[in-house]
């Protein structure tokens, strides 16, 4: 749906992904704003099985424990449309329509030596020159905000686009991008803690907190229901 539904109704928020960059000088961001919030979410739970488990293992484990977090994946749809931005004459629209949008999209997906350090990289690639930072290219954690009730870690672990119609440059002007994300739980940081790390633990926890305290509001409701129930 598009970030205002109707002109006169309540505006809503873009959701959007936020990626910080190490870069060669501080940090840079990726950020994507969805032009039109997603129609659909899908999420799925995996909860820890101890019944997954080797005979050997059966025993250490009890039918209850949970050692980590459930397995949570995100699914959605991304369209991209730039018909307006066209008509109004937009000139980097009207010669590369949506494609720079696909390549944030694309960036959230890739090994990364940072905003400049790729551009630097890939410069020198192209004269045949040899560029590398002493620290190996990661994948820096994508960070999906949608709303105050999703504020979460994640990576991208499936990307595809579909291009419709194009400019006369061959850039597509229709696009749609499904995407698949992987939720990273502080379980994951053992090993690895920076600045980008503590902010990934932070927003994980506080989404939990989130979830914890509709808990709470569920029971009250259930509670009301039941009183209800006992007034019929």
């Amino acid at each position: 749906m598009p970030s205002t539904a109707f002109p006169l109704g309540p505006k809503v928020r873009a959701g959007a992904f936020i990626q910080l960059i190490p870069d060669i000088v501080l940090f840079t961001p990726n950020i994507i704003l969805f032009q039109y919030n997603p129609e659909r979410i899908t999420r799925s739970l995996t909860p820890w099985n101890p019944f997954e488990q080797g005979q050997s293992q059966r025993g250490a484990a009890a039918p209850d424990v949970a050692p980590v977090p459930p397995d949570e994946k995100i699914n959605f749809e991304l369209h991209l449309d730039a018909t307006d931005d066209v008509e109004r004459g937009n000139p980097i629209t009207k010669l590369t329509g949506v494609a720079s949008r696909i390549a944030a999209l694309r960036k959230l997906t890739k090994p990364t030596q940072g905003m400049i350090g790729d551009i630097v990289a890939s410069a020198t690639a192209l004269v045949g020159a040899d560029f590398s930072l002493a620290k190996r290219p990661s994948v820096p954690i994508t960070f999906l905000i949608f709303g105050p009730g999703v504020i979460l870690p994640v990576r991208v672990t499936s990307f595809s686009v579909e291009e419709t119609m194009f400019t006369e440059a061959l850039y597509p002007i229709h696009a749609k991008a499904t995407i698949e994300l992987h939720v990273i739980t502080p379980d994951m940081f053992k090993c690895h803690h920076d600045l980008i790390s503590d902010l990934a633990i932070a927003a994980y926890n506080l989404n939990k907190l989130q979830k914890d305290t509709l808990v709470l509001a569920n029971l009250a409701n259930g509670a009301f229901d039941v009183v209800g129930m006992l007034q019929s």
